[in-house]
């Protein structure tokens, strides 16, 4: 079949199917029913948006077929109400229980979080799941050596963040990086990808929304990810494929607490023009 095929029986000819196709790659035919340009299989980012807007489900893409994208289905959608309070109950975990989640709950967690916008539809993000506490410990060590680094070299930017306290406290023998989690999930890409750093970021913040309506809670590993951005030798402990770098991390477990109240926040900061 040709790029995407239309049943003209049941289009309308309405014209919403070009109008938002990020590519411009509809036009219309003689007749008046959408057709792809010329390249179009060449331009064509296979977003699915022709597909999702049709109202009749006349049109259907050769790498998206009609009958297999459901209908949105409007009894399961949020309305302001619930999205806000559903995103006010979200807490940064740092007590986890010991049990790590199953690969069956990580499996379906990061299965939502791959739905995540990634610039030109490239789906360029990766995952890595970390489960091993030796591992954990391994890669928890080699931060404390960047702060050692950071402490010896940089010292001013580094008491700026109170590293040396933070190394005291993991001499002592507090996961300081980790915070006891179980388990760590890298969201990482070729590094040649100018769209991949955001683009991991936006699945990670994705996942970490997620993760709730599995029981699970989540905290950005900031101090890992400063590292693996910036020591050398944390790069090279991490077991990517060649030419891949992280570009975000999160820790995640079971909530060793759970939470009663909804914590205030400053008033949002609006700029009108």
């Amino acid at each position: 079949m040709d790029l995407f095929e239309v049943n003209t029986a049941t289009c309308d000819q309405d014209g919403i199917c070009a109008a938002v196709c990020p590519a411009g790659i509809i036009r219309f035919s003689s007749q008046g029913y959408p057709e792809p340009v010329p390249e179009a299989g060449d331009l064509c980012i296979r977003c699915g948006h022709c597909v999702a807007v049709c109202p009749t489900a006349s049109l259907t893409h050769r790498d998206m077929p009609v009958e297999k994208c459901p209908e949105v289905d409007s009894s399961l959608l949020l309305g302001p109400e619930q999205c806000e309070h559903f995103f006010r109950t979200r807490r940064s975990i740092r007590n986890y229980k010991k049990r790590p989640p199953d690969k069956e709950s990580i499996s379906r967690l990061i299965d939502m979080a791959h739905y995540a916008p990634t610039g030109h539809n490239s789906q360029c993000v990766q995952w890595m799941v970390i489960s091993e506490r030796e591992e954990l410990i391994r890669l928890g060590e080699k931060v404390i050596d960047w702060m050692r680094w950071m402490l010896e070299n940089m010292p001013e930017a580094a008491m700026s963040m109170r590293m040396d306290i933070t190394v005291d406290r993991w001499e002592n023998g507090s996961d300081v990086i980790f915070r006891g989690a179980p388990m760590l999930i890298l969201a990482h890409a070729d590094r040649e990808h100018k769209p991949a750093p955001p683009a991991c970021t936006i699945a990670l913040s994705y996942l970490e929304l997620a993760a709730p309506t599995l029981g699970l809670g989540c905290c950005w590993a900031g101090y890992f990810m400063a590292a693996a951005a910036n020591y050398p030798p944390l790069k090279e402990a991490l077991p990517l494929p060649e030419g891949n770098d992280c570009y975000g991390a999160m820790m995640i477990g079971h909530p060793k607490f759970a939470y009663h109240r909804l914590p205030l926040r400053n008033p949002a900061s609006i700029i009108w023009r």
